[in-house]
């Protein structure tokens, strides 16, 4: 698809032209639809750009209020509600998750601790019982749920990503921690959305016009297929096995993949803190570019940003199959997936190819989100373009 240059708008600093080019060079020469990217600098906004398609099949165009499902990279979001609680002194680390929520020690998780849980390590990456979208909404149901799953290994021996369970586990910690019990949607809302004033939502409430969502371009079959050659041949061997691993946490939320699923209000509507954040590109860069200046804003503390901070251990993750490196809701960079300034750097990629980092070395916060879903990971060549003639404008290290 052919996307107009007309549709390119937004603003940048004088300096980071090279940006702006590389973002345009996505719809000429990689097949973008529609996407935005923003960028803070030590607190200052320097790259808001946006374009393209709100929706490719009616033809509409990206708005500068446009937002849209960004997947995993959610995780990010969630996580730095989780670092605010902690800066709040609700818990520790260290703690054991069933301190906080006796039910969760059934299945043998007595000792999981917070740390294990948000490293992805606590060996519950998915829901044995069967999920429907009712289900999800009977949140005593789904707690229960939780608490119930018997982990697919010995907690705390290795790792493998939590990709749709872990935002329902920090939601129902949330819940037990905060004194006015509020779970990830609103504590999120009142916690980070409100201070920084952006818009990003865990639950898409009615209130949001439907002429500012993006329309999610998603994939098939056939697609998938055309583009095994852009996919980690072990990941995808491991998500199409029906005895794997990969394809049982794929199944928590099947309907993730189906196009005409995910562009649904009854779906974005329900609270899935790992993989149904919807927002602006902006609003994440807003939130990380906090995180990365102190997060003074956010309340953030010393010791806890020292936390998100420490470099991980990395290594084969049990669902992906690939190496991933985690640390408290965050991925870390790791040899296979380099970005940031060092390795102080945290973020998260969403499926599809969206993605936002915090950068402490540089001051740096940093998004990329689009509506057509690509196939690669954990970095997909239109924002790591975007990214990499970002940090060749302020001469730091390759993306």
């Amino acid at each position: 698809m052919r996307v107009p240059e007309a549709t390119i708008r937004g603003d940048v600093d004088d300096g980071y032209g090279p940006v702006a080019d590389a973002f345009r060079a996505n719809f000429e020469h990689r097949g973008e639809v529609g996407a935005a990217c923003a960028i803070y600098r030590d607190s200052q906004k320097v790259v808001d750009i946006w374009g393209g398609l709100r929706n490719g099949k009616q033809l509409t165009p990206w708005q500068q209020d446009t937002m849209l499902l960004v997947f995993s990279a959610s995780k990010g979001m969630a996580a730095a509600a989780m670092a605010i609680a902690h800066s709040q002194r609700l818990f520790g680390y260290e703690d054991r998750v069933a301190e906080i929520w006796p039910e969760f020690a059934r299945g043998g998780k007595e000792e999981v601790t917070v740390r294990e849980l948000l490293s992805h390590r606590a060996g519950v990456p998915k829901l044995d019982e069967r999920v429907s979208l009712a289900r999800l909404r009977d949140t005593e149901w789904l707690s229960r749920a939780l608490a119930d799953q018997a982990p697919s290994w010995t907690p705390g021996t290795d790792h493998g990503y939590h990709g749709v369970t872990l935002g329902w586990y920090q939601s129902e910690m949330l819940r037990r921690l905060d004194p006015e019990g509020r779970r990830m949607g609103k504590f999120f809302a009142e916690q980070v959305a409100d201070r920084l004033g952006v818009d990003f939502y865990f639950g898409l409430p009615d209130s949001v016009d439907e002429r500012r969502l993006a329309y999610i371009h998603a994939y098939g079959p056939l697609a998938m297929l055309l583009n095994l050659n852009k996919m980690p041949r072990a990941m995808l061997t491991g998500m199409l096995n029906p005895a794997g691993l990969g394809h049982q946490v794929m199944r928590t939320l099947p309907d993730l993949v189906k196009e005409r699923k995910i562009n649904r209000r009854e779906m974005l509507a329900l609270e899935a803190p790992s993989v149904l954040g919807v927002g602006e590109a902006r609003a994440m860069a807003r939130v990380y570019g906090s995180m990365a200046t102190g997060g003074g804003e956010l309340g953030l503390q010393a010791d806890t940003l020292r936390e998100l901070e420490k470099p991980a251990p990395w290594g084969r993750d049990r669902v992906l199959k690939v190496d991933t490196c985690f640390s408290l809701g965050f991925i870390k960079p790791f040899p296979g997936f380099g970005f940031g300034t060092s390795d102080r750097a945290y973020g998260a990629p969403g499926g599809g190819g969206s993605f936002g980092m915090a950068d402490p070395d540089a001051g740096i916060g940093y998004a990329y989100a689009m509506n057509r879903l690509g196939f690669h990971f954990p970095a997909d060549p239109r924002e790591r373009a975007v990214r990499s003639a970002f940090y060749e404008v302020i001469g730091e290290r390759a993306q």
